[in-house]
């Protein structure tokens, strides 16, 4: 059965080109581009990794990994925060926050990809 992935990325060309990727790998995706929606959509979709832009409208990455690392349904999800925030500190605090694997963008995709998969293979 195909590894299911939460994509959660505001920007649309980013997001078609992450579902695209990682559709052509074999991935089941399911796109959200409203931070909002994430932890409904990913209560729902039951995704073997979450991958979490970190700067989005409204609601922050962060908060959402902090909020999925206390719930009961989806603590254990792995969450590989996608992020332009790529300050000294920065991926320490969202590691802090339950991260397991971070990326900084602009993303190039054989390291995209080799994080994907050591998260939801590893």
């Amino acid at each position: 059965m195909a590894k299911r992935i939460l994509v959660v990325e505001d920007n649309d060309l980013n997001r078609k080109l992450f579902c695209d990727v990682l559709r052509a790998s074999g991935f089941e995706v399911e796109p959200v581009a409203d931070g909002e929606l994430v932890l409904n959509a990913a209560r729902a979709f039951a995704p073997d990794l979450v991958i979490m832009d970190i700067q989005l409208p409204n609601v922050s990455g962060v908060d959402l990994i902090t909020a999925m690392r206390r719930d009961a349904g989806l603590h254990a999800t792995p969450v590989l925060a996608v992020t332009a925030y790529a300050g000294k500190g920065d991926e320490d605090r969202i590691r802090d926050a339950g991260a397991s694997g971070y990326l900084s963008k602009p993303v190039s995709i054989g390291p995209f990809m080799a994080a994907v998969r050591g998260l939801v293979e590893g």
